[in-house]
């Protein structure tokens, strides 16, 4: 195994704190991720890593050099692809939320592939909580508010977002005409699947944003669940209006509080600031832009 091989070995340990992680993500048998960081150990004179029988964890040195081992890496791998960009290699690995996958990127991607037939894309579809180096993600596209402030995000649009329910449950509970008319409605609630917790509904009131938390028979964690609930008649739902245009259409669905609107949800694609946007990932990134 050649220098930068190692390097990238152990890299790639340093992020998952995991040999055997490390060895299965770049297709290696563990022992020779083992050997490979032995002998690069050996080859600059310190310890990089600390190794327990329960985790891995980088030394001061191994800091050091891990952050120097990236830069290179990612330098390298920009030369490799300095004049060669339509016959870029290789995979991608994106997490999308499930509507979003379902409605808009998986129907445009024959237009990706033509762009660059010799790229794969290993793509997750959900709406779920996503570790993008621990799970060896590339980028994902997260819509609403980014709280963790160790990853990069790329700002790409903002989604507006209605109440609405469906006729059986409007002629069963009456529609309501304002805010305080909620008190008396069924919410269908959308729990993180970080914390297990319910998100609570916001409406912008007078220049002021207002939280509202409503009874609710059923909680999900999925879009698709969270929209065929609505649709049963099971209660209110907060959705971006961008997908469910049809739905409303066909008078399945139907807005409603058309005066009091929730604030608009960020879309952003993010990465990780460790991981290198190489530029396979980065013409996917770009794609993802212009189609959404």
């Amino acid at each position: 195994m050649d220098r930068l091989q190692a390097m990238e070995v152990f890299v790639r340990v340093a992020e998952l704190g995991s040999f055997s992680k490390a060895a299965e993500q770049l297709g290696l048998p563990p022992a020779t991720a083992t050997n490979a960081i032995q002998t690069l150990e050996k080859r600059v004179g310190v310890r990089l890593l600390q190794r327990t029988t329960r985790k891995v964890t980088l030394t001061d040195d191994g800091v050091a050099y891990l952050e120097r081992c990236q830069r290179l890496l990612a330098e390298f791998q920009d030369v490799e692809n300095l004049f060669d960009r339509e016959q870029l290699q290789g995979q991608v690995r994106v997490d999308l939320p499930e509507r979003l996958a379902h409605q808009t990127v998986i129907p445009a991607l024959p237009d990706f592939f033509s762009r660059y037939p010799e790229i794969r894309v290993k793509l997750n579809a959900s709406d779920r909580f996503v570790d993008l180096v621990g799970e060896g993600v590339d980028c994902v596209v997260r819509v609403g508010q980014l709280n963790d402030s160790t990853l990069i995000a790329r700002r790409i649009g903002l989604l507006e977002q209605i109440t609405c329910a469906s006729p059986a449950y409007l002629q069963q509970h009456s529609r309501p005409q304002s805010l305080a008319d909620l008190g008396r409605h069924q919410m269908i609630n959308f729990f993180s699947s970080r914390t297990g917790r319910d998100l609570p509904w916001e409406y912008e009131q007078a220049g002021e944003l207002k939280t509202i938390k409503l009874p609710g028979r059923v909680s999900v964690a999925s879009s698709e669940a969270y929209l065929a609930c609505c649709l049963a008649g099971l209660g209110l739902v907060q959705v971006p209006r961008s997908g469910i245009e049809t739905l409303l259409e066909q008078g399945l669905l139907e807005e409603v509080l058309p005066a009091f609107k929730p604030p608009s949800l960020p879309v952003s694609i993010v990465y990780s600031h460790n991981r290198h946007l190489s530029p396979r990932v980065r013409v996917f990134v770009d794609w993802l832009a212009e189609i959404l």
